[in-house]
């Protein structure tokens, strides 16, 4: 889905663009997997794991812009790539065309300024006016900033999906399953 770009302020007053994802910036989006998932145990991914190639991305990158009902959005700060925001339909079925997916990650250093809210208020206004009822997301139970984040913008907890993920050093955590609806 083509989008944008927009500028928003965010809460130290710098100007914040978001854009659609372009092919160009597919070598940015998996430098950007492999650091976020070395920044924080609430991906679901390892960093090795991180394995797609440059042409793959592209790939990826190319479908979301094609698609009428996908977005993956990205935020930029002088030109720099410091997070992204998506939805995705949860499945090509008729009796699901009324949900979607959604997801989020920043550089651990640009959280806590607001990104993440519009960010996310952004993609939530845009799966509405497209057609999706209902916005649903898996977050770490224990990923408390997250899950006030979604609070605040009305997605509610429906269930928890107990030892979800399994880390290297054997233990596990659980992921509460939230949806709020458009």
């Amino acid at each position: 889905m083509k989008f944008g770009p927009i500028e928003i302020k965010d809460k130290s007053n710098r100007t914040i663009v978001l854009r659609n994802a372009t092919p160009e910036d597919a070598e940015d989006l998996i430098t950007y997997l492999k650091v976020t998932t070395a920044e924080t145990p609430y991906l679901i991914r390892e960093p090795e794991e991180v394995i797609m190639t440059q042409e793959q991305e592209t790939a990826f990158i190319n479908n979301c812009l094609n698609s009428d009902r996908s977005l993956m959005l990205i935020a930029t700060l002088d030109g720099k790539h410091i997070g992204n925001c998506s939805f995705n339909p949860v499945g090509n079925y008729k009796r699901y065309r009324h949900r979607c997916e959604v997801a989020i990650a920043l550089y651990q250093e640009f959280c806590g300024y607001g990104i993440g809210k519009i960010m996310m208020e952004t993609v939530l206004k845009a799966a509405k006016e497209i057609g999706f009822e209902q916005a649903e997301l898996e977050v770490i139970s224990d990923n408390q900033n997250a899950i006030t984040l979604y609070e605040k913008l009305g997605f509610q907890k429906y269930g928890t999906f107990p030892d979800n993920m399994k880390y290297a050093d054997g233990h596990y955590a659980s992921a509460d399953w939230m949806m709020k609806k458009l």
